[in-house]
C-alpha cells in the first residue's frame, strides 16, 4: 500500500511542477536598470511576454504616466534576455524612460508597430490590469 502511496504522490509531484514552472516562466515582466544611451541604444536585461508583441520606450516623468514612444523592438513569446532598442529621437542624461511590454494585436498589419499614444492597435498589455513595465533613467 505505502509504494502505491509512494508512486501517487511522486506522480502528482511530476505533473505539478512542470504546471508551476510554467505558470510563473510567463508572468509578465520587464527587467532594466539606469543605464548610458549615449550610443542611441536602451536595454532591458530581460523581458517576459505572454506572446509575440513590443518591447516599446516611452518618455515618462516623476508622475510614471508613458508619454510618447521613442523607440520600439519586437519581443517573442516568453523569456528574451538582453532586449536592445534603437532610439528614435534624442535622449538627454536624466531624462526618465518607460520600457513596457505591448501585445502585437488589433493593428492592420502583422509585424508592424502601429501603435499611437492612446491607440488600442498594438497598445499595452495589462494583466490584472497593471502595466507591464519598468521605469530607468538615462545616464
Amino acid at each position: 500500500m505505502n509504494r502505491i502511496l509512494t508512486a501517487a504522490a511522486l506522480s502528482l509531484t511530476t505533473f505539478a511542477v512542470p504546471a508551476i514552472a510554467a505558470d510563473h516562466m510567463m508572468s509578465p515582466m520587464v527587467e532594466a536598470m539606469d543605464q548610458d544611451v549615449s550610443n542611441g541604444v536602451v536595454s532591458a536585461s530581460k523581458v517576459m511576454a505572454p506572446s509575440n508583441g513590443w518591447m516599446v520606450v516611452h518618455r515618462t516623468d516623476a508622475e510614471m504616466k508613458p508619454g510618447p514612444v521613442v523607440g520600439y523592438a519586437p519581443l517573442r513569446m516568453g523569456e528574451t534576455d538582453d532586449v536592445a532598442v534603437i532610439l528614435q529621437e534624442p535622449v538627454m542624461s536624466g531624462d526618465m524612460l518607460m520600457l513596457m511590454v505591448h501585445a502585437e494585436e488589433g493593428g492592420m498589419k502583422t509585424g508592424v508597430f502601429e501603435y499611437t499614444l492612446g491607440a488600442k492597435e498594438d497598445g499595452p498589455i495589462k494583466p490584472d490590469g497593471k502595466l507591464v513595465m519598468s521605469v530607468i533613467t538615462a545616464k
